[in-house]
């Protein structure tokens, strides 16, 4: 009987993956440069890797969690370092302030082609566990904690939601204006652009030396100089 999956267990597997897999070379990937088509996969190859050894939930595009089980609930995203970002579903205005509801595995990559034995190897430079708590969005987190230190109200928090355009009409921002005076803000650590689809992007995290609660960093990554 395979042993249940673990968020320890995910962080330990996620390190093995990418050491193995800077490692793989792809002959279908050599000279893609797709990178929707690159992150699914590794997505798979990841959640193939993980059910061979484990009792895990795998979501469906449906479902729009890759492990859906209440006690891992993370979602895995694959980018590459030129430009670490992805898109994720919009479910709600507050999620840019409160968090996505989920945790994300960020595995970054750098590709490169070899020419001679037309194969790609992806080499991941970083690797990151964020948990849900820290996938609000930076900049609007910390102006809202230092808003609240100097005592702002209702009116003042609708002033700053509305001036960056927060996707949502002016009776749920009062609503969600009195739930962040009510609330303790975590800060975020995406930067989390709006449009139909929420775009997270990632510099950030991969350039993070501090040790912060809720973030993981499984692979560090050590910047070109």
């Amino acid at each position: 009987m395979k042993e249940k999956l673990t968020i320890s267990k995910l962080l330990e597997e996620a390190q093995i993956f990418c050491v193995a897999q800077s490692k793989f070379q792809h002959k279908e990937l050599f000279g893609v440069t797709d990178g929707k088509a690159v992150g699914t996969l590794i997505e798979q190859s990841f959640q193939k890797h993980l059910k061979e050894r484990f009792e895990v939930a795998i979501g469906s595009s449906a479902r729009g969690i890759d492990l859906p089980s209440e006690d891992i609930l993370t979602d895995i995203k694959v980018t590459s370092i030129v430009q670490p970002q992805s898109s994720c579903p919009f479910k709600d205005a507050k999620q840019k302030i409160f968090g996505l509801g989920y945790n994300l595995l960020v595995f970054v990559y750098d590709k490169k082609d070899n020419a001679e034995s037309q194969t790609a190897i992806l080499e991941f430079v970083s690797c990151s566990f964020i948990s849900k708590e820290r996938t609000a969005d930076f900049t609007t987190t910390s102006i809202l904690n230092d808003m609240k230190k100097v005592n702002s109200n209702v009116e003042d928090i609708v002033s700053f939601l509305n001036g960056i355009k927060i996707p949502a009409d002016e009776i749920t921002l009062n609503q969600i204006a009195e739930q962040i005076l009510s609330t303790e803000i975590t800060i975020g650590y995406l930067t989390i652009s709006n449009a139909l689809q929420w775009r997270l992007q990632y510099n950030r995290i991969v350039n993070l030396s501090d040790d912060i609660e809720g973030i993981h960093k499984i692979v560090k990554y050590n910047k070109p100089v």
